[in-house]
């Protein structure tokens, strides 16, 4: 029986002494891969592609569209995710494919009932250009009027330019509320502040922008590129456009502010 056993476990580490032969060490090429690529590098793709498709929301987004055909949904993969409009209608050849791969519909939901606003100004430098581009088409599902103060590319340009130019629109009431970004919104804001009727805050959380709106009466937001993520700018934004100023209380403590700056002018 022991030597039954021990020859059992003598067949066992060949075993595994031969499968470790077969894998290639660091560097080591494989013919299975290719001459360009190894094994581990193989496995560094597949799980990185398969972690960004895990944490994508959708895997085509064509909710910009009202009708969709075959076309739009064209390469997709059984079980794959497609973002489309609250009120889409759908070719019956299209139809048929949803149900064939069974394509789940993610329905873009209207947010628009708990908007305060109808109209918002937008501008930003240089440094926020990029941010300020994704903003406005986020502002925009929720059916607000954004008017695109600039500026409009990654070439330097002068912040305080862009937020005279926001902050004028919102004191002659053009627009309801401004939004403006620079590298840290603070410099905006002071610009955007020398406006008569124009009360700007920077804000770098959710809590902050409503407290502004509530409490403040701020008209004017500002937002730095350098200081919060887009997912973080999307919530300081809702935020500031779904929130008002509603109690008495503070309705007078802004009055207040408002008799300063007229003590003040020229």
């Amino acid at each position: 029986m022991a030597d039954a056993n021990k020859e059992t476990r003598e067949r066992v580490r060949e075993l595994v002494r031969q499968v470790l032969a077969t894998v290639p060490t660091e560097g080591e090429e494989t013919s299975n891969v290719g001459a360009d690529a190894s094994i581990g590098e193989v496995e560094h793709v597949i799980v990185n592609s398969l972690q960004e498709k895990m944490t994508r929301e959708w895997d085509r987004d064509e909710s910009a569209k009202s009708l969709i055909t075959e076309d739009d949904l064209r390469g997709l993969e059984a079980g794959s995710r497609v973002r489309v409009a609250e009120k889409v209608k759908f070719t019956p050849l299209a139809n048929d494919i949803v149900n064939d791969l069974q394509i789940e519909l993610i329905r873009k939901t209207s947010r628009k009932s708990a908007v305060k606003v109808r109209s918002v100004a937008i501008g930003a430098d240089h440094g926020g250009f990029k941010l300020k581009e994704q903003l406005k088409n986020f502002l925009a599902d929720f059916g607000l009027n954004v008017r695109d103060f600039g500026t409009d590319s990654e070439d330097a340009v002068d912040y305080p330019d862009i937020a005279h130019a926001v902050a004028k629109s919102v004191a002659g009431r053009q627009v309801d509320v401004g939004i403006i970004i620079d590298g840290a919104g603070i410099g905006s804001a002071m610009a955007a502040n020398k406006v008569p009727n124009v009360r700007a805050a920077q804000c770098y959380s959710a809590a902050l922008a409503k407290n502004s709106r509530e409490h403040n009466g701020a008209n004017v937001l500002t937002l730095g590129a350098g200081q919060n993520s887009f997912e973080e700018i999307k919530n300081i934004a809702e935020a500031f456009i779904s929130t008002d100023i509603s109690e008495e209380r503070h309705m007078k403590r802004v009055g207040k502010i408002d008799n300063i700056d007229k003590q003040y002018r020229i």
